[in-house]
């Protein structure tokens, strides 16, 4: 929106110019010092609108025609004390020919906008200055308020009573869902089975296993410090095997699952398997386990599952990675895992129960040390998965042998 101070004018002379004294004041005001009055015309147009009028007053003064009137007009009046110096200074911009029209535009006097500035600066300074004092001590107040307002008597912002009531409301919240997980809990453990899992279908086959637990036997066979580590881990294992802990098992017949459904006692037996039938990887007669030959000893076991009864007539087979292979012993013979350790009736059912165990004692050479061997064991003979590309550790292993002279 474009804004104009418009005064008509008669013979190239403004009547409002003519009545202003030069130092700002009219003859008769500064005589008699009284208030002056001024009246003029604000005409505001939009710049269509401009060009639409200026264009319509040119043709009505080349054709002497009456001029129009201006769309939207405001009559305003300027009253101050004329016998003091002029806050405005009023000029006239003429540049018409024919000066019909007077285009005046109001300016700060120099001097006096830079007194007024000055002062509004001071007036702003000392403004700041004391609603900065009034800050300080509202938040010094306010600080200490937070704590403790002895007007209100309010201790972090409330009262006794509301401190009472907002505890009592969490106490009884909390109780609440206390409860409701308490309830939660015993309607779960109504529905579990203390001897067997609900749900046993994510494991229907079990992995295979080594002890030592380490899939790369690195060891010096001249420096029992290197191997010495291994043979503590063995002997360590082998400690719920010895015949004081086997002989509260019972000696079951061979080749058969042992079954107990039918008992009513939810306690089930479990066969005994010496550390005896493991014959020179028991770790009786050698107590390094062949470590210090140079001819480790590798125990292999299933994991535990609840109820499985393999097919077939399992066994362990271990081949080493290379085209020539190695000569291995097995305890017990040709690596079996007889029938009757299984099925396997839970933890809690089966509190003496150890899995049956394969012994393999690699029989290495001169050639062979100094070399990395890798070893994969397999359990074969039975319907158990041993070939699963997603799992490595199904029902086979693999582990690295290095034996350095």
């Amino acid at each position: 929106m474009c804004a104009l101070f418009i005064i008509p004018a008669r013979n190239g002379a403004s009547p409002l110019l003519a009545n202003v004294h030069p130092s700002g004041r009219t003859a008769s005001a500064a005589r008699r010092g009284r208030c002056q009055r001024h009246t003029f015309s604000l005409f505001l147009f939009s710049p269509f609108s401009l060009l639409h009028f200026l264009f319509h007053q040119s043709i009505s003064l080349s054709r002497s025609l009456p001029l129009s009137p201006p769309p939207l007009s405001l009559s305003l009046s300027l009253r101050r004390p004329l016998h003091s110096q002029p806050l405005f200074r009023l000029l006239r911009i003429t540049t018409s020919p024919v000066p019909h029209f007077c285009v005046c535009i109001f300016f700060f006097k120099e001097k006096y906008y830079r007194v007024f500035l000055d002062q509004q600066k001071e007036k702003r300074i000392t403004m700041a200055s004391t609603e900065d004092k009034a800050a300080k001590q509202e938040s010094a107040t306010g600080w200490k308020d937070s704590f403790y307002n002895p007007r209100t008597g309010e201790v972090l912002g409330r009262t006794g009573s509301s401190w009472a009531l907002i505890l009592l409301f969490y106490l009884v919240f909390y109780c609440f869902l206390a409860g409701m997980f308490a309830l939660t809990m015993w309607v779960l453990l109504l529905t579990l089975d203390d001897y067997v899992p609900k749900y046993r279908d994510r494991v229907p086959y079990p992995g295979l296993v080594i002890r030592p637990n380490s899939l790369d036997l690195s060891f010096n066979k001249s420096d029992p410090l290197k191997y010495v580590q291994y043979v503590k881990h063995l002997e360590s294992f082998l400690q719920r095997y010895n015949d004081s802990q086997q002989d509260k098992n019972d000696d079951c017949p061979p080749g058969e699952y042992f079954l107990q459904d039918d008992t009513e006692d939810m306690s089930k037996k479990a066969c005994l398997f010496k550390r005896g039938f493991l014959s020179l990887c028991s770790g009786l007669s050698d107590t390094n386990f062949g470590y210090s030959e140079g001819k480790p000893c590798v125990l292999l076991k299933m994991n535990r599952i609840i109820g499985l009864k393999p097919r077939g007539d399992p066994y362990i087979n271990c081949t080493v990675k290379r085209d020539t292979p190695i000569q291995m012993q097995y305890f017990p013979s040709e690596g079996r895992i007889d029938k009757k350790y299984f099925p396997y009736y839970g933890k809690k059912a089966h509190e003496s129960y150890v899995q049956p165990l394969v012994a393999v004692k690699l029989l290495l050479t001169k050639d062979d040390y100094n070399k990395e061997l890798p070893v994969e064991c397999r359990v074969e003979g039975s319907d158990l998965r041993n070939n699963d590309e997603r799992d490595k550790f199904l029902g086979r292993v693999t582990f690295r042998v290095t034996v350095v002279e």
